[in-house]
């Protein structure tokens, strides 16, 4: 009798057909397949001839898999060598189990699991150089990259070689519906990757800004399966890319940054010595929204954590007094006032933003010292250029060079600082991304957490480096400010992230702002009470002023105060975007839940926990809209595994709740 293992190993075996080859690999579930194929039909980069490379992915069960991505390209035009056209086959490596499991200190779940097969196919080009990639099947998706090893560039063994067209496409379903992001202009402030997603358009929706569409692009196809193309492990030896502004026939391909960002600092297309190992490729499948929602494949594919003691990484919630008072990080009394609030609020930290090194009335010293008498640890914020940014916010040009960055964090270390925020780096090209590295590597090496702000993507980089503990890369509750079209957008725009940005990495979107700022909200008090647990993030900074939580009533004051930040486990419960969403998270033996309402009318869900639910009786307690948009409804109960209870939300409302073993 066969065992598990070889049957699995013979699926790696091509099967051969008239004018092609074609390998596969199925995930451990079996419901994911991914097949790659080597071919002279359509769906080849436009200068191809001679045989070329394409993949697929199917989900489900054997006897009724569905295409989730269809035939698709694959392949790279370096400069002087052709690996996209003209390949022929040359070795396979029998399928490889995957089975690894891994903690974080913060994220979707505690107790992550890296669960897949990996088969490993190697071509050679025209001139006989050669071309590995690794394709993975995982339970909840795929993920592939290409490998140049040495000599694969033609230049000699470990020279250099340049990128001119990565050739990788993803084909979407005709009728499928997508939720995508385009790709801003470069500006002072931009790209940040912070426009607003578009809800449910077709494939053949152009970009508006015809710059391409960032990661991650969700889709759904005809048959209700869904899907999230993004990308992970991007290093310093490439560049942030983005989807093409239109499918060509379909197919969406890679595309490089745009050449004005970062100041027009950098190079567009990715350089690197030999061997060459690139990004990963990822796409989340599943039958259902769940499978994206939980999902730890982004970070799943990246290497292990580098920090030999991690224990210094610290989750926690931030008070913070920009939104309200942008002036008043150069306020030494302001700053001591937001001190208090944490301490008065039980949260473990203090941002002082931008301009605080020209701070008057008291000093920076004075208000760590003053945070540490009250126990609360000090956040600084730091401008990341440097030459790719104009910005002129201080404490700048101390990140961007090695010694100054270097003298900089040892600083910090010697004040007793915990973290930074950084901002502004306005690029993908590969030396901004650069950056992006050296700043984590210096920052773990002198104990500093790290927030990066005006930024790109996460990556799956927390992985590597935990310390990162946040990434914006979102139009979050600051565009109260300055964007009078966001208190429109906002309510639709927060049912659509959970599915989109916060899908792949933490989002640092600043929420539970309960005061109106330049341009009032819509949402309600309970929908921004409830962005504190659906939006997830290893630093959570609330944005309104000291006295909007002071003077909130008992229960949501109450929430704020034991709210976590880091969570056990995280479950989809109900939603879909651009209408309304139901999350849970788990702390301890807690689970919290929270959904808002992205339209302007009523809903009511009858809310069913999950298997999730251990058996038992829970105390169910609920914070959710009141009388009117700006008041609340608390109500505990006893809730029994297997029963459901009734949320109403308001137009543009939410809820909270916690469920807890009865006692």
């Amino acid at each position: 009798m066969k065992t598990a293992f070889s049957l699995l190993a013979a699926t790696t075996l091509a099967c051969v057909t008239v004018g092609a080859q074609e390998w596969s690999v199925t995930s451990p579930n079996s419901q994911i397949k991914l097949s790659v194929r080597l071919n002279e039909r359509a769906g080849a980069p436009p200068h191809a001839a001679g045989p070329v490379l394409t993949y697929r992915v199917e989900q489900g069960a054997v006897e009724s898999r569905v295409v989730v991505v269809g035939d698709s390209p694959l392949g790279l035009g370096l400069r002087g060598q052709d690996f996209a056209s003209g390949l022929r086959f040359d070795s396979a490596r029998l399928v490889k189990p995957l089975e690894e499991a891994y903690e974080m200190p913060h994220g979707k779940r505690r107790q992550c699991r890296n669960r897949g097969n990996e088969l490993t196919l190697v071509f050679r080009n025209a001139a006989g150089l050669p071309l590995e990639l690794d394709f993975r099947a995982y339970d909840d998706g795929v993920a592939f990259r290409y490998r140049l090893p040495l000599g694969g560039s033609g230049s000699g063994d470990g020279g250099a070689a340049e990128m001119e067209r990565e050739w990788t496409g993803f084909a979407v379903p005709a009728g499928a519906k997508l939720w995508m992001a385009p790709s801003d202009k470069a500006t002072t402030y931009s790209p940040a990757y912070e426009t607003y997603y578009e809800n449910g358009i077709s494939s053949d929706t152009p970009a508006p800004l015809g710059l391409g569409w960032s990661f991650p692009a969700l889709f759904q196809t005809p048959e209700g399966r869904w899907g999230l193309i993004t990308e992970a492990d991007v290093g310093t030896n490439y560049c942030g890319t983005r989807l093409s502004s239109r499918a060509t026939n379909g197919v969406y391909f890679i595309e490089w940054p745009n050449p004005a960002e970062g100041n027009g600092t950098g190079a567009v297309r990715p350089v690197s010595r030999l061997p060459w190992e690139m990004p990963w490729r990822v796409i989340v499948v599943g039958a259902s929204l769940g499978t994206v929602v939980e999902s730890t494949l982004v970070q799943d594919v990246c290497p292990p954590s580098r920090l030999q003691d991690a224990s210094w990484v610290r989750p926690g919630r931030v008070a913070w007094s920009w939104w309200s008072d942008n002036p008043s990080p150069q306020d030494g009394a302001k700053q001591k006032k937001f001190v208090d609030l944490a301490a008065e609020m039980g949260w473990e930290y203090v941002l002082v933003d931008a301009n605080w090194d020209i701070m008057d009335n008291g000093n920076v010293h004075e208000v760590i010292r003053h945070a540490k008498a009250k126990g609360i640890g000090v956040l600084l914020w730091y401008n990341s250029g440097g030459p790719h940014n104009v910005v002129t916010e201080k404490p700048r040009d101390t990140l961007t060079y090695a010694p100054v960055r270097r003298h900089e964090l040892e600083l910090l270390r010697k004040w007793g600082v915990k973290g930074i925020k950084v901002d502004f780096f306005q690029s993908d090209k590969q030396n901004v991304i650069g950056l992006y590295h050296d700043i984590l590597r210096d920052a773990a090496e002198y104990q500093i957490m790290v927030n990066f702000h005006g930024c790109t993507l996460p990556r799956g980089w927390e992985r590597s480096w935990p310390h990162l503990m946040a990434m914006e890369a979102v139009r979050g509750e600051e565009c109260y400010i300055f964007d009078s079209r966001y208190p429109e957008m906002a309510p639709g725009q927060n049912t659509i992230t959970p599915f989109t940005r916060n899908a792949v990495g933490p989002m640092d979107y600043t929420p539970t702002a309960f005061s109106n700022h330049n341009h009032p909200h819509r949402t309600t008090a309970a929908h921004e009470l409830a962005l504190a647990v659906l939006f997830e993030s290893g630093w959570v900074h609330f944005a309104d002023k000291a006295e909007a939580y002071l003077g909130l009533p008992a229960e949501p004051k109450d929430f704020l105060k034991r709210v976590p930040v880091a969570w056990d486990d995280t479950r989809f419960v109900a939603g879909y975007p651009g209408q309304f969403v139901i999350l849970a998270r788990r702390k301890g033996d807690t689970w919290y839940l929270a959904g808002v309402n992205g339209q302007g009318q009523e809903r009511e869900e009858q809310v069913k926990p999950g298997a999730w639910l251990g058996a038992g009786s829970y105390e169910l307690s609920r914070i959710g809209d009141g009388a009117d948009a700006r008041s609340f409804d608390s109500k505990t109960q006893r809730l029994e595994a297997g029963q459901s209870f009734a949320v109403k939300m308001l137009p543009y409302g939410g809820f909270v709740a916690t469920l807890k073993p009865a006692r």
